[in-house]
């Protein structure tokens, strides 16, 4: 199981470009993290 949770920007970035994801993961694999990034880049 994989919980994604307080998606926010992060201003520290340049641009406006960054995010911060809380994620919590049982047994997290490679694929279930690309596809966090992935929802996050479809976000922004």
């Amino acid at each position: 199981d994989i919980l994604v949770g307080r998606i926010r920007q992060d201003a520290s970035i340049a641009e406006n470009r960054g995010i911060n994801l809380w994620v919590a993961g049982d047994q997290l694999r490679k694929g279930a993290a690309l596809n966090a990034v992935q929802i996050a880049e479809k976000l922004l």
